[in-house]
């Protein structure tokens, strides 16, 4: 057969040398960054700049569908993109507005683009999918009484969406949520636009002002109420609860404006464009740092159980990670200790000038707990993996209060003037960046005026707990000779 036409010839052509190139290409397989605890979590190549995600919510037990668009730098020449996605149907994929090819391979979905994205190029991804709230108990979507809250700690974002699921990642969000009418839907940031109301169903829109771990990304669907108030300097406070429950839970909501005036004088400027709480009813078994709207289940304000000091100190502990966590976010998963940690130490100091419960008690108490922990769950700065299927395993007592103990002895050791220097500049300096214990170990130093890394090594990496800096009577042994057992909020 002759081809007359040059335009029919030239696109002949461009088919096959794409069927060569994929021919050459190596097989899709999952990557990671080696994290240490989560091999296959992340991806190399590219910097997510920005996610855009549209969700359409029908009801708590159908899969939405969803468009999530990526905005990113390619850091190298990518002829194949590993995205981490899983526990959904992909119906379609884009790289730089051309159709690309797409495959699953274990918890990576893996693009190949029509032509190869070059190094320091812009990528611009399109992937149209499901995202199926059933059938999973390791989290992600979360069903609530009347809808639906995410739960993505530790690595359970790409059970909702396509991304880079790992938080040293950080990218900027927008949420797009269509739901029926009579529902609430609220998203991390702040609404760009009015509420869109288009026959049966309303459209919201929100968008982050500061990047985001994809593990703190947080969409609430159902009967809820939207609560507005003031913080310091004029904050706003947003926060989300069942309407039915609204009037019982408005004595709690009304206690976050004081505990963030609490944490300012501690460490500074709250680092958000605003804060609340997100109360939902549902069984999570842990409340949730998600960013600017911590997520807490009903029963812990129920009345029944926890003591008013205890809920409290818990509020804080979630509040405090914004601070440590969510705008200093952990360069690898071994770092968590500055999270939980820093988060644990402010619940506990604030628990301390409630009178309730001394911080001294604690720590002792921690102290004499602390041996097991490790032998449990490794040292604080280098936690054992989870086991298979118990993917929130990672979660231990040494990442809480064991990880707060050290914080304990530094201040012991170095003051607590030089601490509280550290706690502020280390907020401060590494706002909405990612930062690890080697980062945190170096600062302390400067501050203290002195190399600490021989005084923390054996506290971040030993396998027994040293002595206690100014409490020489401290021991691993509770009073009966036995080691005590170890006690969790993420």
């Amino acid at each position: 057969m002759q081809l007359s036409s040059p335009r029919l010839r030239a696109a002949l052509l461009a088919a096959a040398s794409l069927t060569l190139v994929a021919a050459v290409l190596p097989p899709p397989k999952p990557l990671g960054i080696g994290d240490r605890l989560f091999p296959e979590l992340g991806n190399p190549g590219y910097d997510v700049l920005s996610y855009d995600l549209s969700l359409a919510y029908k009801d708590n037990l159908s899969p939405l569908d969803a468009v999530t668009v990526i905005d990113a730098r390619a850091l190298e020449r990518l002829e194949l993109i590993n995205l981490d996605f899983t526990h959904g149907k992909v119906a379609s994929a884009e790289v730089n507005g051309e159709p690309a090819r797409f495959e699953s391979v274990a918890e990576d979905l893996v693009l190949t683009p029509a032509r190869p994205v070059a190094d320091n190029m812009p990528l611009h991804i399109t992937i149209r999918h499901t995202s199926d709230p059933r059938g999973r108990g390791d989290g992600g979507w979360v069903p609530t009484e009347d809808g639906l809250a995410m739960a993505n700690q530790a690595d359970a974002a790409h059970r909702v969406f396509p991304c880079n699921d790992h938080p040293a990642d950080k990218a900027f969000f927008t949420f797009r949520i269509t739901a029926p009418q009579g529902l609430t839907a609220v998203a991390n940031g702040e609404p760009v636009a009015p509420a869109l109301r288009l026959g049966p169903t309303t459209t919201w829109t929100y968008r982050t002002r500061h990047p985001m771990a994809t593990e703190l990304a947080q969409v609430s669907v159902g009967r809820s109420a939207v609560v507005h108030g003031t913080g310091p300097h004029g904050l706003p406070l947003r926060d989300v609860v069942p309407a039915k429950d609204r009037e019982r839970l408005d004595p709690w909501l009304k206690k976050t404006s004081g505990h963030i005036a609490w944490m300012e004088e501690r460490v500074g400027r709250y680092p958000f464009e605003n804060y609340g709480v997100l109360i939902a009813r549902a069984t999570t078994g842990f409340e949730l740092e998600t960013q600017t709207l911590s997520l807490f289940e009903s029963s812990l304000f129920a009345g029944e159980g926890y003591p008013d000091w205890y809920v409290e100190s818990v509020m804080v502990h979630e509040l405090a990670h914004q601070w440590f966590g969510d705008s200093v976010t952990p360069r690898t998963w071994s770092d968590l200790w500055l999270n939980e940690g820093h988060a644990t130490w402010y619940e506990a100091l604030y628990a301390d000038g409630l009178g309730k419960y001394s911080l001294e008690r604690r720590m002792r108490e921690a102290y004499q707990r602390s041996d097991q922990w490790r032998a449990a769950g490794g040292p604080p700065a280098a936690p054992k993996a989870a086991a298979p299927g118990e993917k929130i395993g990672l979660f231990r007592p040494v990442v809480y209060d064991g990880a707060a103990l050290i914080l304990y002895a530094l201040r012991q050791e170095i003051g607590t003037e030089a601490f509280e220097r550290i706690e502020r500049r280390w907020v401060t300096e590494n706002r909405d960046g990612i930062a690890g214990t080697a980062d945190f170990v170096r600062l302390a130093s400067q501050e203290a005026g002195r190399d600490l890394q021989a005084f923390l090594e054996p506290w971040l990496y030993g396998t027994t707990t040293p002595p206690m800096p100014g409490h020489p009577e401290w021991s691993g042994k509770t009073a009966s000779g036995k080691a005590a057992p170890g006690g969790s909020a993420r």
